[in-house]
């Protein structure tokens, strides 16, 4: 009996729906309450979080051009793509049509997207009560009800409803009046789905500057690799070691190994990789030339985690730069790197200056020197020695 043959390899893919990984329908009342609703959600949570909102026009091409708008855009002269700079947004003129896999990578960045369920489906839905825009014909869109919202004089929640929705007596209700309730239950729902943290030491480069693998130096009893693993656990639901396909033999299996599958990138390489196994994750990586990193600046970063940005990092001791070799890339940083690899750049601190990420002042920024040569080596040396003999007299 032969094997089935796959052509592809199997990857895991990152959870996301029609538009994003966090999106939301509301449908079942007129379109111009839902921008309604939509819009007072974004006024109300546009300043803490990115939140996208998801149309269909409703106007008709001859109206749009008695506007004049089309007339005023590439589009209608045949061009492809319009882009407009209007100086306090940017806009973007599309022409043809947009597959689901297209739109997905203008949603990237959004902690939400609200959707017009009236036009587009979504895996999470607001369920409108309005008489004026029954759902009676629109249950197979109300695949998971999250909320529901009264109009008008409604006071219950439809029979059909009750029937098609086994768990209704558990999902919230509001009246379209109480828009601050709405708006708290959105924000409870952008805070429940923070991802996990995964840790990541990266442990793959080849050391030649210091013509030793400066991953197993001994600062603290212990190869560094070991005692940044070690950690890591402390702010990580799991920790993984970043390294060589050649250096997994030598590793010990408890420390997770893993391997490059983008190679010859240093630590892009390994960040990637690590995203290649699990996208649906945030990996908290950490570089193992840092000899005075120790627990508080490690939890300082966990504990100002900013999920809404693409990463959370230091300043560099100089504050010119961010600092590559302590930082949390989110979810969404998976897609921005491959974008800059892309684009012929491998540098995890040029993909940092130019994204919207959150950078901290270290508590201590003597713990962010690291060791790339012999020098710096024996300066990281004296300053653990004064320090152990400071802790030995102060005792």
């Amino acid at each position: 009996m032969h094997k089935v043959h796959k052509k592809h390899t199997t990857l895991m893919k990152p959870n996301v729906g029609r538009f994003a990984a966090k999106e939301v329908a509301i449908l079942g009342t007129p379109c111009d309450n839902i921008r309604k609703i939509a819009f007072d959600i974004i006024e109300s949570l546009g300043s803490t979080y990115n939140i996208a909102y998801v149309d269909a026009d409703h106007k008709g091409a001859d109206e749009a051009e008695k506007d004049g708008f089309d007339l005023k855009s590439a589009i209608s002269h045949g061009g492809s793509l319009h882009y407009t700079d209007k100086i306090h947004f940017n806009r973007i003129d599309w022409n043809g049509a947009m597959n689901p896999l297209q739109q997905k990578k203008y949603f990237i960045d959004q902690d939400l997207v609200i959707i017009n369920g009236n036009h587009f489906e979504s895996e999470l839905q607001i369920a409108v009560i309005d008489d004026r825009k029954p759902l009676e014909k629109k249950l197979q869109k109300l695949t998971r009800v999250g909320l529901f919202i009264l109009t008008g004089t409604e006071t219950d929640i439809p029979e059909y409803l009750k029937s098609h929705i086994p768990d209704w007596s558990e999902i919230p209700v509001y009246h379209i009046d109480e828009q601050s309730k709405i708006n708290d239950w959105v924000q409870n729902l952008l805070l429940k789905r923070k991802t996990g943290l995964s840790g990541l030491v990266l442990a793959g480069g080849k050391s030649t500057r210091m013509n030793s693998d400066k991953t197993l130096f001994d600062y603290h009893g212990k190869p560094q690799r070991e005692f940044v693993w070690e950690l890591l656990s402390a702010q990580c639901e799991k920790v993984f070691l970043s390294c060589r396909e050649d250096q997994v033999s030598e590793i010990d299996p408890s420390s997770n190994p893993l391997p490059d599958t983008f190679t010859g990138l240093g630590p892009f390489g390994g960040i990637l990789s690590a995203f290649r196994t699990n996208p649906n994750t945030a990996w908290f990586t950490v570089a193992s030339d840092l000899p005075l990193l120790d627990e508080e600046m490690l939890h300082f970063l966990a504990e100002n985690r900013d999920s809404s940005k693409m990463a959370t990092a230091y300043w560099d001791p100089k504050h010119e730069f961010p600092e590559p070799l302590i930082t949390i890339w989110e979810p969404r940083a998976y897609h921005q790197l491959l974008y800059f690899l892309a684009l012929g750049y491998s540098c995890p601190r040029k993909a940092l200056i130019n994204s919207d990420v959150r950078l901290l002042e270290a508590p201590d920024t003597q713990k962010l020197m690291n060791v790339n040569y012999p020098e710096e080596y024996d300066a990281i040396r004296k300053v653990i020695d004064k320090t152990r003999k400071e802790n030995v007299s102060s005792h």
